[in-house]
């Protein structure tokens, strides 16, 4: 089961980025991508730019709305995530409490759907079709 662990610092609360050794931090999460991959879990990691950089398309209306960030509430911003690969929950939550994250962070840990979740419903209707094309994209992109 693949697992998305989203990391989310709380400005309120985090300590100030101005008082972060980056050199020590880097170290200290690179260490962790190191373990996850030793342990055959890594799939994916990346930190994501300051929300105020992003936007938000919101579907409520016709056209959708573009909404320049920062667009959410101090703890609701999402700042890198890790994708990893384990047996289950209990696993994915052993990976999570390992993350070497401090005062003002949190990880949201969420399952990643595989394509099978939903193959039982679509089975002899026309998302069939979009279901078998999205094995054949996941095929050709690894």
């Amino acid at each position: 089961m693949r697992y998305m662990m989203i990391m989310q610092v709380d400005p309120r609360t985090a300590p100030d980025p101005a008082t972060i050794d980056m050199a020590e931090m880097f170290a200290i999460m690179g260490a962790y991508n190191d373990e996850l991959q030793s342990a055959g879990v890594f799939l994916a990691a990346e930190g994501l730019a300051d929300a105020s950089e992003g936007f938000r398309v919101d579907f409520t209306s016709v056209p959708p709305v573009i909404t320049d960030g920062p667009y959410a509430e101090a703890h609701e911003v999402f700042n890198g995530y890790w994708q990893i690969e384990v047996a289950g929950r209990e696993e994915a939550a052993f990976w999570a409490k390992k993350c070497p994250l401090g005062p003002g962070a949190a990880l949201e840990v969420r399952r990643i759907h595989d394509i099978a979740d939903f193959a039982p419903d679509f089975t002899d209707t026309p998302a069939a079709e979009w279901l078998a094309k999205e094995q054949e994209w996941r095929a050709a992109n690894g």
